[in-house]
């Protein structure tokens, strides 16, 4: 598993009952979590500390109660890629505008990104494609590495909190590229236009809308997806980075998708693995999700 463990600003206390305790900056909060089938007691002194929690509705969705949680606060994570600093706010739909074990992967691509412009000093900037961009975590980091960031997100309002959280960061203004599009059409324009990237990430949804109304179905679409933005791979292309959440897409799936869409026609390997953060109290790991990454060797 790769895990999650340079945080700072944040921690999981204790994960027990199908509830996650975590620390973001001075709040301690109270989320459900799905992984968390185990009921081990409320041991830590923090769940009664707690300054938000999440409830869940027996008719869907649910609502938070609030104990001296702020409507908007910030937290700051140090990477390789430099320091990113991150907006925050509670959703009606438990989020915070930032998955917090995304950092693992932060670091792999702001690695890469550095090493191949230690490598290659005199070329123009390595390009990343962000494609389901969300708040933009990856979008700060790659550009802090030295990226040109393309930022695409079919919702205006993740665009604009994405480019609070680069100001916020310090990011200069002409590493980033923000897009309010649906991904697969933008992909479509971008092979068209001849378009291409050292690398691209891809963190799509389960279930989502374009900004027209385009209907995202990740089983249906992702391997249709991942095979088009593979063709917008330069000739000296780095990696490409696609997350799940999604239950039926595991590292093994992910690892087949990206060993037929770009594997077969260009070479490189794969590695697909679980995300985890670190929990404090018990020392285990919590799963978090998977990555597939593709890398040119």
């Amino acid at each position: 598993m790769w895990v999650a463990d340079k945080w700072k600003d944040y921690e999981v206390l204790d994960a027990t009952g199908g509830e996650k305790l975590e620390r973001w900056g001075d709040y301690i909060l109270v989320r459900p979590d799905p992984q968390v089938i185990w009921d081990t007691g409320r041991r830590a002194p923090e769940w009664k500390q707690a300054n938000g929690h999440y409830h869940r509705s027996s008719k869907g969705g649910g609502s938070w109660e609030m104990n001296g949680l702020p409507e908007e606060w910030s937290i700051a994570y140090q990477g390789e890629g430099g320091d990113l600093q991150f907006r925050l706010k509670p959703f009606a739909f438990k989020h915070t505008g930032v998955f917090p074990e995304q950092a693992v992967n932060w670091d792999w691509c702001a690695g890469r990104i550095q090493k191949w412009q230690e490598k290659n000093p005199d070329s123009e900037p390595f390009r990343v494609l962000n494609l389901f961009a969300y708040t933009g975590g990856a979008t700060v980091s790659a550009a802090l590495a030295g990226a040109h960031v393309t930022h695409v997100d079919a919702s205006k309002g993740m665009v604009g909190w994405a480019k609070e959280n680069a100001l916020a960061s310090d990011v200069p203004t002409e590493r980033t590229r923000w897009l309010v599009d649906d991904c697969k059409k933008f992909v479509e324009r971008e092979i068209r236009r001849g378009n291409s990237y050292e690398g691209i990430i891809m963190d799509p949804p389960s279930y989502g809308r374009g900004p027209k109304g385009e209907i995202w179905k990740i089983e249906e679409c992702v391997f249709e997806l991942i095979t088009l933005a593979g063709k917008l791979l330069s000739e000296k292309a780095v990696f490409f980075l696609i997350n799940s959440y999604t239950t039926g897409l595991q590292p093994a799936v992910l690892t087949y998708m990206l060993g037929e869409a770009i594997v077969a026609g260009r070479g490189g390997i794969v590695e697909s693995d679980e995300i985890g953060l670190p929990v404090r109290k018990n020392g285990l790991v919590l799963p978090c999700g998977a990555s597939g990454r593709w890398m040119n060797v």
